[in-house]
């Protein structure tokens, strides 16, 4: 049975990931600062530790439970939260698993970072510029860590089952929708991929109208 880490798992896409690696038999690991949130993921079978990701003991008792043959996917973000986490979250996730052995990371950013900043809308600029900045620096944390990484970065994103249809591109201009559980289905595949070790990828689903 396989160990899933995961950093964001209560909601959102966080919470995409946490749904498909139970379906797929995975014992489930999970940071969670919200303790409603903490409650209804024990009762799914998740392992819990109630933290935050702010906080570097929260961050290595969840490591140390999740064990050195754990996989990791973060999805912390913090759209116009009061503390952003996008990046000193993210880097204390990079930090402490190298501290305490942990190898395998999926982080997943968003569109708009790095190279693909240039294809991000000015509407989208002025509405997610800051969180993406963040993101950026977080990816390039990663890329300068000694873990072994993979990012993902998610076109706009929409609730509902997956489709099966999302694509994922490199160096391509991706812009448009894809669903949380397909970007939790691609990403799961990712983090068992030696082809994926050091890459970036975008996701995206042409065609996929707004619900």
């Amino acid at each position: 049975m396989p160990t899933t880490l995961i950093f964001g798992a209560s909601r959102g896409l966080g919470r995409a990931f946490t749904d498909q690696a139970l379906r797929q038999g995975h014992r489930v690991v999970a940071l969670v600062r919200n303790a409603d949130m903490a409650a209804e993921l024990q009762t799914l079978g998740v392992e819990v530790v109630q933290g935050d990701a702010l906080d570097a003991a929260a961050v290595v008792q969840a490591c140390l439970l999740a064990g050195s043959e754990a996989r990791v996917v973060s999805t912390l973000g913090s759209f116009r939260q009061a503390q952003p986490v996008d990046y000193q979250g993210n880097r204390l996730v990079i930090d402490e698993m190298e501290r305490v052995g942990l190898k395998r990371l999926l982080l997943v950013t968003s569109l708009g970072c790095g190279d693909s900043w240039q294809y991000l809308p000015e509407r989208a600029r002025e509405a997610f510029g800051d969180e993406v900045r963040l993101k950026i620096l977080a990816e390039s944390w990663l890329q300068t860590s000694a873990l072994e990484w993979t990012i993902v970065r998610p076109a706009g994103l929409q609730d509902g089952e997956a489709t099966g249809k999302a694509v994922l591109s490199q160096g391509q201009e991706v812009h448009g929708l894809v669903r949380r559980q397909d970007v939790a289905l691609q990403g799961l595949q990712l983090l068992t991929s030696e082809q994926a070790l050091g890459q970036i990828y975008a996701i995206g689903e042409p065609g996929l109208q707004r619900s």
